[in-house]
């Protein structure tokens, strides 16, 4: 009973969300799933820890979007590669809700708090007055470079961690869940960011001639690769990225609860 109707709820949230165009057909199938997982495994408890994530990270993608700062606007709509890379491991960590319910709700909000974190980061960093800077040159980069970073990005990405790390004290986590949420969650956007510094493929779309995270850029044009490894794209990163942010956040539950 109460599976069936966590997926109804998950389910009923997921197509308005399609139909209000941040998801695609398969995105809101995808997220329909990890809603389900989510809310199953942890309760109403988890379920305000990704409506947290889901709608701030919605508003800031959209207010980029609308203001024409978005780097890839076919990337607003999420489909079900990128639902699965952000959550994903939250909602495999809600699972072990059955079984120890204060871990699960450390580990959906660890990785959310990254996912959330990253996404507030590269939204709200894209309004930045000045060109980001490599993080392991420290030279300037064209807007929508991997591995590019800003201090408005950072401080926006740090607010992205405490909006669901706060929601996570609020649900009844308390203050260590919040401060561990924010912790983890700002860690996980440091890692993306050096991972797409590194390791992820970068692109550059020879007709726009601007830089892409996409082998396909917006406007249909396939990008020329210039840099990393072309298997790991962004939604390669966000998941290794938000997976780990999951370990770190059941290990820092365990460490808390001895």
């Amino acid at each position: 009973m109460v599976a069936i109707l966590a997926l109804g709820v998950s389910s009923l949230v997921a197509v308005v969300a399609g139909r209000a165009g941040a998801l695609t057909r398969d995105g809101s199938v995808a997220a329909a799933l990890v809603g389900t997982a989510v809310l199953w495994g942890t309760g109403w408890s988890g379920a305000a820890m990704l409506a947290a994530f889901f709608g701030s990270s919605t508003l800031v993608g959209r207010i980029a979007l609308v203001r024409g700062k978005a780097a890839d606007p076919a990337t607003e709509r999420r489909n079900a590669r990128q639902v699965l890379a952000n959550g994903a491991a939250a909602a495999a960590g809600a699972l072990m809700g059955f079984r120890n319910l204060p871990a699960a709700l450390w580990i959906v909000c660890g990785s959310l708090a990254a996912a959330a974190a990253d996404t507030w980061a590269t939204s709200i960093g894209a309004f930045s007055q000045h060109e980001p800077r490599h993080l392991l040159t420290g030279r300037a980069v064209p807007r929508g470079t991997s591995g590019g970073v800003s201090p408005r990005g950072t401080v926006a990405g740090l607010a992205g961690a405490a909006v669901v790390g706060l929601s996570g004290g609020l649900a009844g986590g308390g203050a260590p869940l919040a401060v561990a949420g924010l912790a983890i969650g700002f860690g996980g956007m440091l890692l993306d960011s050096l991972l797409g510094a590194s390791l992820q493929g970068r692109f550059e779309c020879p007709r726009c001639a601007v830089p892409s995270e996409h082998r396909l850029h917006h406007c249909g044009t396939p990008g020329r690769r210039v840099g990393g490894s072309p298997w790991l794209d962004n939604d390669g990163v966000n998941a290794l990225s938000t997976g780990l942010a999951a370990l770190v956040a059941g290990g820092a539950w365990w460490v808390w609860s001895r």
